[in-house]
């Protein structure tokens, strides 16, 4: 069997997840490109950010936790969140001297016959004693089906589609997904579009109060109750509620937020509820969130009956030397990066590497600060 490249760690994805397990692996000493490798399939740094549409601002950002040992810093809150944050991501990578290899796309990963991973791309392959999954959502859009879909006259964008209010001026939109996402681009939408209607599969539930660390643990706790039952993460929306915040109490007040229950079918000129009634549309957003981008862990084998992966931490149960960061609890920007020290951690430890202990560091350039 022909490989290109041996190593023992092998990271991929280059988001907060990736790239912060990346920073742990500098930090204990391995050596970058012989001992780890960062796999990206991005053209350019940014993880998922670098793709959000132009008119999400950073003054709309619920949140950017900054990575280990580098804080973003103060930014213009005017600015596209797609280009502060890749740029920050741009800076870190550099910073840190870590190896990222990019664009990769890692079709698969395998066993070999002693137990390490075979990580291939179409042109590369890779073997590793260990894999640190951190390929997150973006690239995996959910797209539920409805009766009628296909004969639907007018486009049908998903929310990864989106880039801006602007394509739906005049136009009759409904929005499908019961999300924070769906919220924030019904509200922008709404601006422009000449009708929208607001459809979610369960009533929306609005949260008034503050959101506290122990309400945090509490739900990072649900998630993690799931993902060591087998059980897939679920909607973190469905836990969290939607934020009352002053715009989208205005726009309940407004009726943009009148939320209708799930349709039917899909017709021609719209949908149609089960009592008959009917919305006509031009547009179906199709804002119904993303699932775990992970169909080149299919030769692992790695499901359980219920769909979801048996997790124990960021360990997955049925492959040790495997771990997957943002996936589950630690689906968030804090979360990906203790996820990324817990994991490397707990990897260089099954790889019995002797390293020296998992702490913060230096950045080379200017600006940077140790991690807590």
């Amino acid at each position: 069997m022909r490989v290109d490249h041996e190593i023992d760690v092998a990271v991929i994805g280059a988001g907060q997840a990736g790239l912060s397990a990346a920073y742990f692996l500098r930090r204990a000493g391995v050596p970058a490109e012989s001992g780890f490798v960062v796999l990206d399939h991005g053209e350019r740094p940014g993880g998922a950010w670098q793709h959000r549409w132009p008119l999400l601002r950073m003054g709309k950002v619920h949140g950017i936790h900054d990575l280990p040992g580098m804080a973003l810093g103060a930014v213009d809150r005017r600015l596209p969140a797609s280009e502060v944050v890749s740029a920050y991501f741009d800076r870190y990578e550099n910073a840190f001297d870590l190896p990222v290899r990019r664009p990769v796309d890692v079709r698969s990963v395998g066993l070999t016959g002693d137990g390490r991973f075979l990580v291939r791309s179409a042109t590369e392959s890779w073997l590793a004693r260990g894999v640190l999954n951190a390929t997150g959502t973006w690239d995996k859009p959910f797209r539920p089906y409805y009766p009628g879909v296909e004969s639907f006259r007018g486009p049908q964008p998903h929310t990864v589609d989106y880039t801006g209010a602007q394509e739906f001026a005049g136009r009759r939109v409904v929005v499908v997904g019961g999300g924070t996402s769906a919220v924030q681009l019904l509200l922008e939408i709404a601006e422009v579009a000449a009708e929208t209607t607001w459809v979610t599969r369960r009533p929306p539930v609005f949260r008034d109060a503050e959101f506290t660390p122990e309400f945090g643990r509490a739900v990072v706790a649900e998630v993690d109750r799931r993902v060591r039952g087998g059980k897939p993460p679920g909607s973190v929306s469905g836990l969290t509620g939607l934020q009352l915040t002053p715009e989208v109490r205005a726009a309940i007040r407004e009726g943009i937020l009148d939320r209708r229950p799930m349709f039917q079918r899909v017709t021609p000129e719209g949908v149609r509820w089960a009592d008959g009634t009917e919305q006509r549309a031009d547009v179906i957003l199709w804002a119904t969130g993303f699932r775990a981008a992970l169909d080149h862990l299919a030769p692992l084998r790695l499901r359980e009956p219920g769909g979801g992966i048996r997790m124990d931490g960021t360990r997955v149960v049925a492959q040790p030397r495997l771990h997957l960061l943002g996936y589950g609890p630690s689906a968030s920007t804090i979360g990906a990066n203790r996820a990324g020290r817990a994991a490397v951690r707990e990897l260089l430890a099954q790889l019995d590497r002797p390293l020296g202990p998992v702490t913060g560091g230096r950045a080379r350039s200017t600006g940077a600060v140790d991690a807590a």
